[in-house]
C-alpha cells in the first residue's frame, strides 16, 4: 500500500493527487454516537481555546527510557511499574537519548514552553490526554483554565467508556479547536494535524523536545531558555504550520 502511494504521488498529475487526498480525509467520520458526544463537550468549552495533547502518563515515560530529577515519590513509583524490561538510559547514553529529543516533555516544562510563546496563563486550554497523565499540578499551578473530557462529561459517560472512545473523543475537540498544541508529535498528533490541515486550521504546532533539551544541556534557564524556546518556534507557532501532510497531497482544492 505504502509502496502504491508512492507510485502514485510521482506518476499522476497534481489534481488526482489532491482528489486522493482529500477524498481519503473526507471519508473519515466517528460514527453519529460518537461525533453527537464529541460535539457536547467541543460546545462545552468556553471559546476561544487551545488543544494540548500533553504526553506524561507512566507507560509512556518508561517507554521512553528516561529518568526525570524531582517527580513525585508517587510518579515514580507508577513510571517503576511500567518499565517492565524497558530500563532507563543511564550515563553519556542518557544525555544522547534526551539530546535527540526521546523524552517527553513534564507537564512543568510544557507550562514553561507554553510561557516562552507568549501564551496568557489564563487561556482557555482543553486537555486531551489518556488516563494517569502524572506531575499535573506543576502545570495547572500556571494554567489555571484547564478542561478535561472528565471535567464536561457526567462521571457515569466516562465509566462506560473504553480507552479508544476516550481517545476519538480528544480528536473530535482536536481538529476543530482554535490551535492545536503537542508535546509529543506521535500517531494522533499526525492524523490530527493533517485534518486540521486539510480543514484549513493551520495553528498546529509540536513542541521540540530536542530543543529543550539542548537548551537545558548547556546551561540555559530563565529568561534565556524562554527566548532560546521562542527564537526556536516562532515561525512555526506564528504561522500554525500544519506538519503532517506528505508533499504529494496538494494544498489547492478542487
Amino acid at each position: 500500500m505504502f509502496i502504491s502511494l508512492i507510485l502514485f504521488c510521482f506518476r499522476f498529475p497534481l489534481y488526482s493527487k489532491a482528489a486522493l487526498c482529500q477524498g481519503c480525509y473526507n471519508a473519515l467520520r466517528l460514527n453519529k454516537v460518537l461525533e453527537g458526544k464529541g460535539s457536547e463537550v467541543f460546545k462545552s468549552i468556553p471559546k476561544p481555546f487551545v488543544t494540548l495533547h500533553l504526553r506524561f502518563e507512566p507507560d509512556m515515560v518508561a517507554y521512553s527510557q528516561c529518568e526525570y530529577q524531582g517527580l513525585s515519590s508517587t510518579s515514580l513509583h507508577a513510571i517503576e511499574a511500567s518499565r517492565g524490561d524497558r530500563k532507563p538510559w543511564t550515563g553519556d547514553a542518557a544525555h544522547i537519548w534526551r539530546n535527540r529529543g526521546k523524552c517527553p516533555l513534564t507537564p512543568k516544562e510544557t507550562a514553561f514552553a507554553l510561557q516562552s510563546l507568549k501564551i496568557p496563563t489564563n487561556t482557555t486550554i482543553y486537555l486531551a490526554a489518556g488516563d494517569g497523565l502524572m506531575e499535573m499540578e506543576d502545570f495547572t499551578a500556571v494554567y489555571t483554565n484547564v478542561y478535561t473530557k472528565s471535567s464536561l462529561l457526567n462521571s457515569e459517560d466516562i465509566f462506560r467508556m473504553h480507552g479508544n472512545t476516550k481517545a476519538a473523543l480528544d480528536y473530535f475537540v482536536s481538529i476543530n479547536s482554535d490551535a492545536y498544541i503537542a508535546t509529543y508529535f506521535g500517531n494522533m498528533d499526525k492524523m490530527v494535524s493533517a485534518m486540521r490541515a486539510v480543514n484549513g486550521h493551520y495553528k498546529t504546532l509540536a513542541l521540540s523536545r530536542r530543543a529543550f533539551a539542548n537548551f537545558t544541556a548547556i546551561g540555559l534557564k530563565g529568561v534565556e531558555l524562554a527566548d532560546a524556546l521562542w527564537k526556536s518556534h516562532r515561525e512555526d507557532f506564528v504561522m500554525g504550520r500544519g506538519t503532517a501532510l506528505p508533499d504529494c497531497f496538494c494544498e489547492f482544492t478542487l
